[in-house]
């Protein structure tokens, strides 16, 4: 077994915290043709009881390479793995040459699950992935075994990886959190705080106004969100106190 084994786990980013939470074989369907084709050597072996002589190599030679032949499809539909990760999704496939293509949880931007008659009755279906890379290789993954189950996972890996949160909050990639709206205090207007600016000189004396400016703290005085500069108007008192 460990020769049709793919070994995705040499493909993760152990030293970052990657672990798979999913890894994807293709359903037992996708046997079906391969095998068809297997048992193709039957009848073409038969063909010698009414063939001539002369032409019994025809038979022999087409049974070998239709063996053969079924048997690589069958090697590659084992060797085809679509692996979910708590970083990103991957499908590892190919027998001699190996073929990779990834997509990090972040540029996931919608999953289609498409489940044929067939499909819904034998219980498997077929992914379709929206990605801002459009990635032709993760696009469209083929005879996915419990398809709405497989596609809950990777909703709710999204979902840890906090891309998509509840309303309000932003998020930055994987391992980010998501930034919480600044606590205000409840039935209190904003503090209007002076910062000491230049008074404006009463140079005739006759009691004109000055203007102050002052910074406007919005929130909760513990914690400073948002600081806004504004101005007032105010008398100043002449030298007889009016």
């Amino acid at each position: 077994m460990s020769l049709i084994d793919p070994k995705v786990q040499k493909h993760l980013i152990a030293d970052h915290g990657e672990v798979i939470i999913d890894e994807v074989e293709k359903h037992w369907t996708a046997m079906i043709k391969p095998f068809l084709e297997l048992l193709l050597v039957i009848p073409v072996l038969l063909l010698i009881l009414v063939l001539p002589k002369e032409l019994y190599f025809l038979p022999l030679l087409a049974a070998p390479l239709i063996l053969l032949h079924a048997s690589w499809r069958i090697l590659d539909v084992r060797m085809d793995r679509f692996v979910i990760t708590n970083m990103r999704v991957f499908r590892v496939h190919g027998i001699l040459s190996q073929h990779i293509a990834t997509m990090p949880i972040s540029r996931i931007l919608d999953i289609s699950v498409r489940k044929p008659l067939i499909g819904r009755i034998l219980g498997y279906g077929h992914f379709v992935f929206e990605s801002a890379a459009q990635d032709q290789g993760l696009r469209d993954i083929l005879y996915v075994g419990d398809p709405d189950e497989r596609g809950l996972t990777i909703q709710r890996v999204i979902q840890q990886a906090g891309l998509r949160g509840p309303a309000g909050q932003r998020s930055g990639g994987y391992g980010s959190e998501a930034v919480q709206p600044a606590p205000s205090t409840t039935g209190t207007q904003p503090l209007d705080v002076g910062y000491g600016g230049q008074e404006q000189d009463d140079d005739d004396g006759t009691g004109t106004n000055e203007t102050l400016q002052f910074d406007r703290i919005i929130g909760d005085p513990t914690r400073v969100d948002t600081v806004e500069r504004d101005s007032w108007t105010q008398p100043i008192p002449t030298q007889d106190g009016r």
